[in-house]
């Protein structure tokens, strides 16, 4: 699967390939996974997940990556080691590119990010039973971006992150209202957008 953002075009020093980790341990189980002390070490890439990195390696139709950061959740790390290995890269875990932390909600059902998506909706800077407000989540994914554009320039680079974080970046690069982030589509497991 791919998306494409097409507002930033023109705009980067490099090629950015954002992409949602494989279908995960904590997808299959319907779990909130987004404390470091339970993502870092478990919970990493389902049957299903690892199927669809054979899948988007074996058709892989975006620029060759020349350097990739991830999360350092377990999930993220086992998705950009395959992609590594694929293209002989080395890797550089970024803790900025970790999952939204729920808070309280750490190990219930995802059916609880209902709960909290609609708070954000009323204000994206709500801490709400310790949850990781929205604008934080924004400010730190942005900076990772900031920072390879200071650093890189004509690189196509892979950021591997989870879906919230991607989708509160996506909502903070079109200059959007943080509160709008879930109007955005759902980016699915393993997908790919490109800036």
């Amino acid at each position: 699967m791919s998306n494409t953002f097409p507002a930033a075009l023109g705009h980067w020093h490099n090629r950015y390939l954002l992409m949602r980790h494989g279908h995960s341990l904590a997808n299959q189980q319907g779990l909130i996974i987004s404390s470091p002390e339970r993502g870092l070490a478990g919970f990493g890439l389902s049957p299903r997940g690892q199927e669809q990195l054979d899948e988007r390696l074996a058709d892989w139709r975006w620029a060759r990556p020349d350097r990739i950061l991830h999360s350092d959740f377990l999930r993220t790390a086992e998705t950009a080691e395959r992609i590594a290995r694929h293209f002989g890269l080395w890797l550089e875990a970024e803790p900025r590119l970790r999952e939204r932390h729920f808070g309280a909600f750490e190990g219930e059902g995802s059916d609880c990010y209902t709960e909290v998506w609609a708070r954000d909706a009323r204000d994206p800077a709500h801490r709400h039973s310790g949850v990781e407000a929205v604008t934080e989540v924004a400010a730190r994914m942005s900076a990772v971006i900031t920072d390879l554009e200071c650093r890189h320039a004509g690189e196509t680079i892979l950021l591997i992150s989870h879906g919230d974080p991607l989708q509160i970046l996506l909502t903070a690069l079109e200059s959007r209202d943080l509160s709008q982030h879930r109007e955005r589509a759902s980016l699915e497991p393993a997908s790919i957008t490109v800036l």
